[in-house]
């Protein structure tokens, strides 16, 4: 159970994951001419003119008006094109929210949405610019892939891999992430550690402060960058104790009947972590807002703990 996990100071990467998103977008546009690359004002301003220069007809932005976005991108699908769509969270899934459902779901129509700053990445843009709510809303739909990538090379396989497939793909990038990136390859989860006293599933930029906060106890923990679909196998294989543990990054609670329903005729116990319901109406950082959800490291191990001891 020896396992070196670094500090929540040291999982800064040089390039952030939206800083590899926009580095990746000129390549993926000239090596593909299905794919166009649609925009509401936010992220034009980030793409390098003279990189996507061969594709600039192919990148689209209709200013701020999201729900256009999402028109537009039903409609170059329906032309048979592979749109990225990119903006932040709540303006790429809940102000649009109709046209997520409508042009894309109810059309059986394919597209990758790729959203930037999670949960609470600009605090200074207040509830406007807050993300956490996304997961649990693309989960009223069907027939949705949620990647949750917790470092930048881990935005290139699994952008490549949504590009590259036919159905509705939801990319969500973080501003903060893991020290090194894990194998994302196969949408399953990596065991990073094997334990015999329950399993704590640490979902995308999460990683690294589970290891830490879980150190000193004798837990399994799963690393999970693709949530849906949730990968059952992996957590019904590597069961031990039926105390599990799932921290994910956006709202509390997000993956908990994926969690009974992978141990369905199991009974175990559950404790969700993530961010909490409650607005907070000051913006402070990054930082105050993980301690005041008990996403950093010390308010993990203290309900880790709590609920283990228990």
């Amino acid at each position: 159970m020896t396992t070196t996990t670094p500090t929540v100071d040291a999982i800064t990467a040089a390039e952030d994951q939206r800083e590899r998103f926009y580095r990746l977008i000129p390549g993926l546009l000239r090596e593909d001419p299905r794919l166009a690359l649609v925009l509401a004002e936010i992220g034009a301003g980030y793409l390098d003119p003279v990189a996507t220069a061969p594709a600039a007809d192919r990148v689209i932005n209709v200013g701020i008006r999201e729900q256009l976005m999402l028109g537009v991108a039903g409609g170059l699908a329906l032309t048979g094109m592979r749109p990225i769509v990119h903006t932040f969270p709540p303006f790429l899934i809940e102000r649009p929210f109709e046209q997520v459902k409508l042009d894309l779901g109810h059309q059986g129509l394919g597209a990758v949405l790729v959203s930037a700053g999670g949960s609470y990445g600009w605090p200074g843009g207040g509830q406007t610019h807050f993300g956490h709510r996304d997961v649990a809303l693309l989960d009223t739909l069907d027939g949705w892939t949620v990647h949750v990538p917790g470092h930048p090379a881990e935005v290139d396989t699994l952008l490549r891999q949504a590009v590259a497939s036919q159905g509705r793909v939801y990319l969500r990038l973080d501003n903060s992430g893991n020290a090194h990136p894990h194998d994302v390859h196969t949408g399953q989860m990596e065991v990073l550690r094997h334990g015999n006293a329950g399993t704590v599933v640490a979902v995308g930029p999460m990683a690294d402060r589970v290891l830490a906060a879980t150190a000193h106890r004798d837990v399994t923990v799963l690393y999970a960058a693709t949530v849906r679909p949730f990968d059952a196998d992996r957590l019904r294989g590597t069961l031990t104790e039926p105390d599990v543990v799932i921290v994910e990054p956006y709202l509390a609670g997000t993956s908990t009947a994926q969690v009974s329903q992978a141990l369905r005729g199991v009974r175990h116990r559950l404790l969700a972590l993530g961010v909490g319901q409650a607005e907070l109406r000051r913006y402070g950082t990054t930082t105050d807002h993980d301690a005041a959800h008990g996403l950093d490291v010390s308010g993990l191990r203290r309900s880790i703990d709590a609920f283990l001891t228990n």
